[in-house]
């Protein structure tokens, strides 16, 4: 018991060290004015009653003045101001206090110190200037996530502080108080954004275990290294470290990372072509010959290059006049012979 009484006096001293001054005039005033008062008061007056002074010496204290309670005798009136200048001195001390507290909890927080209470969020571990900007915008777009965003501690502070979807931790972006500040274990998607592929891994390790069904997106420099991180999460998906806008997408929209690798490699299900559009095509518009290529060919078009330019997915009934460049998805390549034979 001893024990406890001490730990639990050492956390008071610790907690209410900044208000101990305000505390103590406040305690002052009070004890001394309900003294003076039951001393100067007549008899009859009920102002210096326990059940009444209280809430006369708050009233007066902060200069609000009901009138339901008040002194009967001329040194009562003189405590009462008393009560007044030492109420202002009070209040003074106590606002100023925690005006302190809150612009410390706020500082606090922009150096990164402070756990965060998210969930259902992104956590993006990896600050690069101006690449990092884009990548939350992106993110943050029409409200769309809250963003843990994690640095290394060579970032004082909050590098988006206006942005309010943006919340800020600092530390070893490998360690397990970083992983609990930034409350990975209820976050939705991980972005790991690494100053070197190993320090990506390692990140990545910590992530996994702190929340082994998240999803998990990371970018490196070195596409071989995605079999390492693949031992590490089976689903991680590998994005290489020039593409920033693969990251947000990829966080987005899980799995989109798998449809652009697919459709750069040569080996996937589906490779992409283009072929020109050849004279007596009997398809007029991009959406008939959309339907035409998915009903014969098993084949999505993507887009077309006329006149005007490139159009990726262009409104279906957009003119396909001969020469047109067709982009299209297919397991083999279409000869412009079957476009203009086949309807």
């Amino acid at each position: 018991m001893p024990f406890l009484v001490y730990r639990l006096s050492r956390f008071l001293r610790l907690r209410l060290r900044g208000w101990r001054m305000p505390l103590a005039v406040a305690a002052f005033v009070f004890a001394t004015s309900w003294l003076a008062m039951a001393l100067v008061e007549p008899a009859d007056s009920d102002i210096a009653a326990p059940d009444t002074y209280w809430w006369y010496f708050v009233v007066t204290a902060a200069t609000v003045g009901y009138g339901d309670v008040f002194p009967v005798s001329s040194l009562g009136r003189i405590v009462g101001l008393y009560v007044i200048v030492g109420g202002i001195v009070t209040l003074t001390l106590l606002f100023t206090q925690l005006a302190n507290a809150l612009q410390s909890v706020r500082g606090r927080r922009m150096r990164g110190v402070v756990p965060l209470d998210l969930s259902d969020h992104v956590v993006l571990l990896g600050y690069w200037p101006g690449r990092t900007e884009r990548i939350v915008a992106e993110l943050t777009a029409e409200g769309r996530f809250q963003v843990a965003l994690c640095a290394w501690d060579d970032v004082p502070e909050n590098p988006l502080p206006h942005n309010e979807d943006v919340h800020f931790v600092r530390g070893d972006l490998a360690h397990a108080d970083v992983m609990t500040r930034a409350c990975v274990g209820s976050a939705r998607t991980a972005v790991v954004d690494g100053r070197d592929d190993n320090e990506t891994l390692a990140i990545a390790v910590a992530v996994d275990h702190a929340n082994p069904r998240i999803h998990l997106v990371a970018a490196v420099r070195d596409l071989g290294r995605r079999e390492s991180l693949r031992y590490v999460n089976s689903g991680v998906q590998s994005v290489q470290w020039h593409m920033p806008f693969l990251l947000s997408e990829e966080a987005t929209d899980p799995g989109i990372t798998q449809i652009y690798n697919d459709l750069m490699s040569s080996g996937g299900h589906g490779n992409t072509y283009s072929m020109p559009v050849p004279a007596g095509c009997p398809h007029a518009t991009f959406g008939d010959c959309q339907t035409f290529f998915g009903r014969t060919f098993g084949a999505t078009l993507l887009a077309l290059r006329g006149p005007g330019g490139l159009v990726v997915s262009p409104p279906w009934d957009s003119p396909l006049p001969e020469g047109t460049t067709l982009y299209y998805v297919a397991s083999r390549r279409i000869d412009a012979d079957q476009l203009a034979a086949r309807r």
